[in-house]
């Protein structure tokens, strides 16, 4: 597996060490697919999900009608499928989100991107559980006394006992990283 950057590797390797993600598939459309028939809108569709590196997407559709192309940022704008960067035409197209950043995705038959048949995905990185607040109890008069904070409640949770575990981890992430070439 080649990766194109440092932050891309520690991702990774950070991710595998932790346990703390898994991978999502997400059918492009929900339940309607990859269609032009004003069912989805799919910038909508797409801006209620989270996309990280690893999760799949799957264009499900009818490839007499319609196919799936991978287009730069300008292309998308202008709804451009003549110099896609990928391209597919299966009906049920599988894609891995590998890299950080946006990828953009449209229908090249004519019309069809303009009719709204078009996708950005924005991936991101994920954000450990362990370092999403929870809520804290409130009190049963409505506040709380000003004392000093308990350390199971303080955010990100970063106490000494979890101290260790990260300085183990940062540490075979530095032994991984030199013994690769980049």
């Amino acid at each position: 597996m080649a990766f194109r950057n440092i932050a891309t590797l520690v991702f990774f390797v950070m991710m595998a060490f932790s346990g703390a993600y898994s991978s999502s598939v997400y059918r492009v459309g929900d339940s309607d697919g990859w269609t032009s028939r004003g069912l989805v809108d799919y910038n909508n569709w797409a801006s209620t999900k989270d996309f990280h590196v690893g999760d799949t997407l799957i264009f499900a559709y009818n490839n007499q009608f319609h196919n799936v192309m991978q287009v730069s940022d300008q292309d998308f704008e202008s709804c451009n499928a003549t110099s896609a960067i990928s391209s597919y035409t299966s009906g049920s197209d599988t894609i891995t989100l590998k890299k950080l950043g946006h990828y953009y995705f449209l229908c090249g038959a004519p019309g069809h991107c303009q009719a709204g048949q078009k996708v950005d995905i924005k991936v991101s990185l994920p954000v450990p559980e362990n370092l999403i607040p929870s809520p804290s109890p409130s009190s049963p008069y409505g506040s709380s006394s000003p004392s000093a904070p308990n350390p199971e409640e303080m955010s990100p949770s970063l106490t000494l006992s979890s101290a260790p575990a990260i300085g183990l981890a940062f540490a075979t992430v530095v032994v991984f990283l030199l013994g690769f070439e980049f």
